[in-house]
């Protein structure tokens, strides 16, 4: 297992890995990782996991957000979507792609690390734990549409 930043190269997995995750959104995936290519700010990392004899099983994409729940700097490294392989899940893949974004971030002087997990995403909130993720707060958002208001 070989954790390193994506490339162009990488493009078709990491498109199979994101609509994995994001199933309900595919469409707007491409689009997504052409930006994160044209990003010139430094404020964008991937990381991918690259399994010996080729083929990538994992990836992590983080940023930089202005604040983020429950920390107290600012800025602060975001992970803003993390998924490993089913296959290869327990083996400390997705512990490494962590502390790949963590050390990212704090090459750049942040001082915090902050994640979501959607409510009933039990899997992802135990991971987050496993690695010293707090938990510091539980949302439910709304959303209505104004184009059929009248």
């Amino acid at each position: 297992m070989n954790i390193r930043p994506v490339t162009p190269n990488d493009r078709s997995e990491w498109l199979r890995m994101r609509t994995a995750l994001w199933p309900e959104s595919p469409s707007d995936h491409p689009i997504e990782v052409d930006q994160f290519f044209a990003d010139s700010t430094g404020s964008l990392a991937t990381f991918v996991i690259e399994e010996e004899g080729g083929g990538l099983s994992g990836f992590l994409e983080a940023a930089i957000r202005e604040t983020a729940e429950g920390c107290s700097t600012s800025p602060v490294g975001y992970i803003e979507g993390w998924w490993v392989d089913p296959e290869v899940r327990g083996q400390g893949h997705g512990r490494a792609l962590v502390q790949a974004a963590e050390a990212w971030a704090s090459g750049l002087g942040l001082r915090e690390m902050a994640s979501d997990a959607d409510l009933v995403n039990e899997l992802s909130q135990k991971a987050h734990r496993a690695l010293g993720y707090a938990e510091v707060d539980r949302i439910v958002c709304f959303r209505k549409s104004l184009e059929d208001a009248g």
